[in-house]
């Protein structure tokens, strides 16, 4: 290794800091095995709201009521749909509802202005002549790649313009 290199990488080794880049940045702290501090709060809430349920309700219906909170609960602190967690999926959806990125303007007519309409003599149209254009002979056509293979350094025989 010649010197100049090893003076520089000296250099750059003594004024340049080395940072360590966090990564996995979407993945959530665990605090008890697999369970994440938000997931461990939503379980608190759903148990908290069952423990009312049970100083409230006679048995059968906190049973009822006690088994529809829990299969919330679990489904909002576990359930992930495409990738995110079912909190921000409800989040977005009732964003869309409220406000929907599709703009459909729908104009409402009177009877007065769809009578008006009915009434008009309809205009008809002139049809539009299409051009036709003549094929290309062989010859023709082998003489055009030519140009275009050379760049337009070969004219053609009478020039570019036939």
């Amino acid at each position: 290794m010649p010197l100049w290199s090893l003076i520089a990488l000296c250099v750059t080794n003594l004024f340049m800091q080395q940072v360590v880049v966090p990564q996995f940045l979407d993945v959530e702290d665990k605090i008890i095995g697999p369970v994440s501090v938000r997931q461990f709060i939503e379980l608190i809430v759903g148990g908290l709201i069952i423990v009312v349920f049970y100083k409230i309700f006679d048995f059968s219906l906190f049973v009822v009521s006690g088994l529809m909170v829990l299969a919330i609960t679990l489904i909002i602190a576990f359930a992930k749909i495409n990738g995110q967690p079912f909190h921000l999926f409800l989040l977005n959806f009732v964003q869309t509802l409220k406000n929907p990125k599709l703009k459909v303007w729908r104009k409402f007519f009177t009877l007065d202005e769809i009578k008006a309409d009915l009434a008009k003599p309809k205009e008809e149209k002139p049809a539009v002549r299409m051009a036709v254009r003549q094929p290309i002979s062989k010859s023709r056509l082998s003489e055009i790649s030519l140009v275009i293979d050379t760049g337009g350094v070969y004219q053609g025989e009478n020039g570019i313009n036939n």
